[in-house]
C-alpha cells in the first residue's frame, strides 16, 4: 500500500495532465450521479434514495441482521442506520423481527414488499446502465466495472487507513 510520501511522488512521476483530467472527471461524475441519483428510467426513476437502496441491497445480499451488524457491514454508525431504516419500516419495505436465537434482540429483514421494490429499482437502474453504455462492447463494460471497483476499493482503503469509517464495496446485483 502506498504511503503518503509515495502518493506525493506519484503525482510528480505520473502524467500530471492525466491526473488532472481524472480528478476533474471524478468530480463531474460525482455531481451528475448525485443530481440524477443514477436512479434509472421509467416510473421508478429517482424513486429510491441512495441510503435506502444500499440498506435494502445489503439486507437482500446478507440476510436479516441487527442494527449494529448492519451498521458495521455498511461502515456507518448505528444511529445512522436507525435513522435511515425507520422510514423503510414505516413503509413496509423492512420488517423488525425477533432474533431467532435471542428473542429479546431485534433483527431487520427485507420484507416481500421491500424485495419487490428493490427488484423494480434494480431493473430500472440496469436499463439506465444499458442505455448509457449501449455502444460499449461487453469487454469495455467489464473493464469499466473492474476499474471502478478497483477505484472504490482504493478509496475505501485510504479512508480506513485514515481512521474514517467506510463501507465495504457494495455487492452488485
Amino acid at each position: 500500500m502506498p504511503t503518503p510520501e509515495m502518493s506525493m511522488d506519484m503525482t510528480t512521476v505520473g502524467d500530471t495532465g492525466l491526473l488532472d483530467t481524472l480528478q476533474h472527471e471524478v468530480a463531474v461524475f460525482a455531481r451528475r450521479a448525485e443530481q440524477t441519483r443514477l436512479g434509472g428510467v421509467g416510473q421508478v426513476r429517482n424513486s429510491m434514495d441512495r441510503a435506502a437502496y444500499l440498506l435494502l441491497n445489503r439486507l437482500d445480499k446478507e440476510g436479516p441482521m441487527g442494527v449494529k451488524a448492519l451498521a458495521a457491514s455498511m461502515g456507518i454508525d448505528s444511529s445512522t442506520v436507525t435513522r435511515q431504516v425507520a422510514p423503510l419500516v414505516d413503509t413496509g419495505l423492512v420488517k423488525r423481527t425477533s432474533h431467532p436465537e435471542d428473542g429479546r434482540a431485534v433483527v431487520l429483514q427485507l420484507s416481500p414488499r421491500g424485495l419487490s421494490r428493490l427488484e423494480e429499482v434494480r431493473s430500472s437502474r440496469r436499463q439506465l446502465m444499458a442505455e448509457l453504455t449501449h455502444d460499449w462492447t461487453p469487454e469495455e463494460r467489464e473493464a469499466f466495472c473492474t476499474l471502478l471497483t478497483r477505484f472504490n476499493v482504493a478509496l475505501s482503503a485510504r479512508q480506513a487507513a485514515q481512521g474514517v469509517p467506510v463501507a465495504e464495496s457494495e455487492p452488485t446485483s
